[in-house]
């Protein structure tokens, strides 16, 4: 009798960008390492936890390398892989930049999971790859306790097209592309709790690259830029607001959600993640009184794959979220605005 394969989310501890380590942690490892040194050429280092490095070459052009890995937050193989695939290549993106070849990073529990699913999961990355316009041209793979699967990235911009998460400005609006609610889904994922077409909203989201991001970074109205992913929206703006050394204020009401996130956050579908978020960070954010936890999950929910987050000229911010829109990204929403005040982050109802 054949053992009955199992479950991809069940053999691993945490899925997705939910599994990053928690940011206080990590802020205190990146703060205990020595500065990259003075090299004149490294544009963007590990100063501000950007999206991305970033090296100046001779003639304007920039690189940009960055890497992303995690374990799934779905059992479908193919799935994981467009997921994961999407995930790392948006940090190109966050960073103006546009992606030019990928390399796989895999590892695999050799003798809990079938060679055909692994192949499934790499066909999946490599096509979604394809979409983006990039080759795998290479990769590492190791046996590992947990399924693990990401990529390492290189893309270019010009230099004068380069967005980093520290060049927010007082007065900016804040538009958000993408909806939230990622990591809601997956914990009813892995509960039964999700809704019937909730499925393909997850999918459709996660595997939506974020190609925006070098278009309107050709935009001199466009500052500042940072993908939303496992630090949620309230963590990913405090960085934008301790890089640019300004204040974020975000409207809880105009953050857009995915269709059931609200519903499902009421009924306790949140993820370990969340809590350990909030834990990290809460003491940098403001809330108004009386704010609700279920309301609080949702911006402190770990995204994976998850959308921009463009600080931007506020006069133009109606008509540079509707060219977003245009672009194909229906949700996006002015959710707030940048403020002169010590470095922290305000909600508002």
């Amino acid at each position: 009798m054949d053992t009955p394969t199992p479950r991809l989310t069940s053999l691993a501890h945490g899925g997705g960008c939910g599994c990053k380590l928690d940011p206080g942690i990590l802020r205190g490892l990146l703060a205990s390492q020595p500065a990259a040194g003075p090299f004149e050429r490294l544009l963007v280092g590990n100063e501000t936890a950007d999206d991305a490095a970033v090296w100046a070459l001779d003639d304007g052009t920039c690189l940009i390398a960055t890497t992303d890995f995690f374990t799934p937050m779905v059992d479908d193989p193919r799935d994981f892989g467009r997921i994961a695939a999407t995930n790392a290549i948006s940090d190109v993106y966050a960073m103006g930049g546009r992606p030019i070849l990928a390399l796989a990073i895999l590892g695999m529990p050799v003798g809990r999971i079938a060679p055909e699913t692994v192949a499934e999961i790499l066909r999946g990355g490599a096509g979604l790859c394809a979409e983006a316009g990039i080759p795998v041209a290479g990769g590492h793979s190791i046996d590992t306790p947990e399924p693990i699967y990401g990529l390492a990235v290189i893309g270019t911009a010009r230099r004068e097209h380069v967005r980093r998460n520290g060049d927010a400005r007082a007065g900016d609006a804040l538009i958000l592309t993408k909806g939230i609610g990622v990591g809601i889904y997956s914990a009813a994922i892995k509960r039964d709790g999700l809704p019937g077409d909730g499925y393909a909203e997850f999918v459709a989201t996660t595997t939506l690259l974020n190609r925006v991001g070098p278009d309107l970074a050709t935009d001199a109205d466009v500052h500042a830029m940072t993908d939303v992913t496992g630090f949620g929206l309230l963590g990913h703006g405090l960085e934008i607001a301790r890089a640019s050394g300004l204040r974020l204020a975000i409207e809880a009401g105009a953050v857009p959600l995915l269709t059931h996130a609200a519903a499902l956050a009421r009924d306790g579908f949140v993820t370990g993640a969340s809590h350990r978020n909030w834990a990290a960070f809460g003491a940098d954010v403001a809330l108004p009184e009386s704010f609700p936890d279920w309301r609080r999950h949702l911006l402190t929910d770990p995204q994976t794959s998850g959308g921009l987050l463009v600080s931007c000229a506020a006069g133009r911010a109606a008509a540079i979220r509707d060219r977003i829109r245009a672009a194909g990204y229906p949700l996006a929403a002015i959710v707030g605005r940048v403020e002169t005040g010590p470095a922290g982050l305000r909600v508002d109802s």
